[in-house]
């Protein structure tokens, strides 16, 4: 490696900057959008339900059912709560989904209670809104089992149910989604700068200025890999600042194997956007493709949905797709302090991948300068 090498793609990564950020768009892209997702994701995008806004139709109106309401009541997933006293405006209540869910207590309730014959108690939900429905269910049905176990309890025949959560005790969904939204961002940056650089060079005329140049086209592509590489590695760096910082989120593994990990991910992410960018004769093409590719590779991450749950064939083709070992390994070293050892077995098909990528986008691009 001579020193003429080292100083011309020196001299490209330097106008690589440059160009980055004397462009508004670039600019954007870089700074203000991925702190504004995270940001915005860290409470907008959330599996959880709070606030549910409930209708209630106790006709029991007993000392046990107010008992039992008023877990309700305290429920930090709860909000409202609509007391009705008749079977029409309780429908109407959930037909005009006003609330989410309806609570029916029985007239013989505190009878059944007191007898130890037991009861029943009915939950409604509204299925127009399945995921919502299916979690609000869930978390008014896990009050009235504690109810039950209490009761049970104090006749000596409960059962005494201990629930521990291992790598998020208090099922912060803040933890689960900062944590994947910090692979998410830098991946998406440095996609979009890599498919921009080649296609802006076409746009802008300045292609075949830098086709004559000295360079070659590895010196070329070297140049445009590398400020994509740093820009993103040092906003990931920002944004796990912030997550630690203000958000309170633990770090737990070691944050060289974060840091080779980020780095691993992103190259193979520089190959798929240098590929992009060297099909592209213009930016809006680069990044019309950006948004086809990122599609269906967030679908096939696992973040939507388990791995576990496709069809066997999406679950071959997720071995294809970096965005899924990245969010491994983010989750994994951030959450739990992943080892060595899984962390190895993560970074092997990233390697792999960014390969394969780094190759096809070598050749692309050699094949157009012919």
């Amino acid at each position: 490696m001579t020193m003429s090498f080292l100083h011309r793609v020196a001299a490209l990564i330097k106008k690589e900057f440059i160009t980055i950020w004397s462009d508004p768009k670039s600019r954007g892209i870089i700074v203000a959008m991925p702190l504004m997702q995270l940001l915005i994701f860290s409470n907008a995008v959330t599996m959880e339900i709070r606030n549910i806004d409930t209708v209630v139709m106790d006709n029991s109106k007993s000392v046990e059912s107010r008992e039992l309401l008023s877990r309700f009541e305290n429920s930090t997933r709860f909000r409202n709560f609509h007391y009705v006293e008749n079977e029409q405006d309780f429908q109407n209540k959930l037909d005009t989904q006003r609330v989410q869910i309806g609570i029916r207590i029985p007239n013989d309730f505190a009878r059944g209670i007191r007898s130890g014959r037991g009861t029943n108690v009915q939950i409604i939900s509204d299925g127009r809104q399945t995921n919502s429905a299916a979690i609000a269910s869930g978390y008014a049905g896990q009050i009235i089992n504690l109810y039950n176990a209490e009761l049970l309890g104090n006749k000596g025949s409960g059962i005494d149910l201990t629930v521990r959560n291992w790598f998020n005790p208090n099922l912060e969904y803040k933890w689960y989604i900062l944590t994947i939204i910090v692979a998410m961002l830098s991946l998406v940056s440095t996609l979009i700068l890599t498919s921009l650089s080649i296609a802006r060079e076409r746009e802008l005329g300045t292609f075949d200025q830098l086709i004559v140049s000295p360079l070659s086209s590895f010196e070329i592509l070297l140049g445009k890999s590398i400020p994509p590489l740093i820009i993103a590695m040092a906003l990931t760096m920002i944004m796990v600042a912030i997550i630690i910082t203000f958000f309170r989120i633990p770090f737990a593994g070691s944050i060289f194997l974060f840091l080779i990990s980020i780095l691993i991910s992103l190259l193979a992410i520089v190959g798929v956007g240098l590929y992009i960018s060297s099909i592209c004769r213009t930016q809006q093409q680069a990044i019309l493709s950006v948004m086809t590719f990122m599609m269906p590779s967030v679908l096939l991450s696992g973040f939507i949905s388990p791995i576990e749950d496709m069809p066997v064939f999406l679950q071959y083709l997720t071995y294809l797709n970096p965005v899924r070992f990245f969010m491994v390994l983010s989750r994994g070293i951030f959450l739990k302090g992943m080892g060595l050892s899984d962390v190895v077995a993560n970074i092997i098909p990233l390697l792999i991948i960014a390969s394969i990528t780094l190759t096809l986008a070598g050749r692309t691009f050699k094949r157009k300068l012919g």
